[in-house]
């Protein structure tokens, strides 16, 4: 299991210097530095240059750093990708995935080149296509994670807004499920209204009980409310010990199941547990 917090992953535009500055000191546990949407036609030549400076001379920290290139099929993802490459980036972030075969030929760039051999793979799902095959794109070579594009999802499905969104739910459901099936990262869209904090925490609150492991952000403003619904509460990681604890003096007496609260706790309980107070150590080291 991925225990490294992605809690929040902050889309930065490559063409920007002075947010590329600033995201060294942002609580963000991933960046996604942004070739693609964020950035102007007329400036994709500078912003791959400013970029590649800018992941060669500052400091991130122990920040996730994901490259979002332009597409392969477009007349910017090569040079993107050229460019990018002498940096050793730790991930690719590939958009516009449809099927493992788009995930396979970034792969087979990557193998041709030293500087990329421990270069991972992330996904923007954001198609109807790439969900319905969100299983084997999980599966390709070098994947690592996915991110939901929902924006483009709705766009193609032409789904209608709603704050519940109902009429996305299946769309994130399949590559959310095919995600943990795959053991990778799955990190859901952005919240658009960024002046909304109240519809931000909602929308991370369903995201957190769907299973995703964060929340895509547009705005520094997003991130405290994302680091905070997607990490363990203090009664989470209180439980979590106490289930424990009561799980192994019932081991000790011989018996397979404890009871925790007037609940019964059995060895499945315990994995989440577990798991409970790895996210929260591994946030910690983070704020170290």
């Amino acid at each position: 299991m991925e225990t490294r917090p992605f809690r929040s992953v902050l889309y930065i535009p490559g063409s920007k210097e002075r947010a590329l500055e600033k995201a060294t000191g942002l609580a963000a546990d991933a960046i996604i530095f942004d070739l693609e949407d964020a950035v102007a036609i007329e400036e994709k030549s500078n912003a791959r240059k400013l970029l590649a400076e800018s992941l060669e001379t500052l400091d991130y920290g122990t920040r996730a750093r994901l490259v979002r290139i332009n597409a392969l099929s477009t007349e910017w993802g090569a040079d993107d990708l050229d460019v990018i490459a002498s940096t050793r980036p730790e991930a690719i972030l590939l958009p516009k995935v449809d099927e493992a075969a788009d995930v396979d030929a970034l792969s087979r760039l990557l193998d041709a080149r030293p500087e990329t051999a421990e270069t991972r793979i992330w996904a923007m799902m954001e198609s109807p296509m790439g969900v319905l095959n969100a299983h084997s794109i999980a599966c390709a070579p070098r994947m690592a994670g996915f991110i939901m594009g929902t924006n483009d999802l709705a766009k193609d499905m032409g789904a209608r807004f709603r704050t519940d969104r109902l009429p996305l739910l299946t769309a994130l459901q399949l590559p959310l499920i095919a995600a943990k099936a795959a053991g990778i990262v799955a990190v859901d869209g952005v919240y658009n209204a960024f002046k909304d904090a109240e519809g931000l925490r909602a929308e991370c609150e369903q995201g957190r009980d769907m299973g995703f492991d964060g929340k895509t952000l547009i705005h520094p403003a997003q991130l405290a409310i994302a680091n905070e619904v997607f990490a363990p509460s203090e009664g989470e990681i209180n439980l979590a010990r106490r289930q424990i604890a009561a799980f192994d003096a019932a081991t000790e007496r011989g018996e397979g199941v404890a009871v925790v609260d007037g609940k019964i706790v059995e060895n499945l309980h315990i994995v989440t547990a577990k798991q409970v107070l790895a996210r929260a150590e591994a946030i910690a080291a983070m704020a170290e």
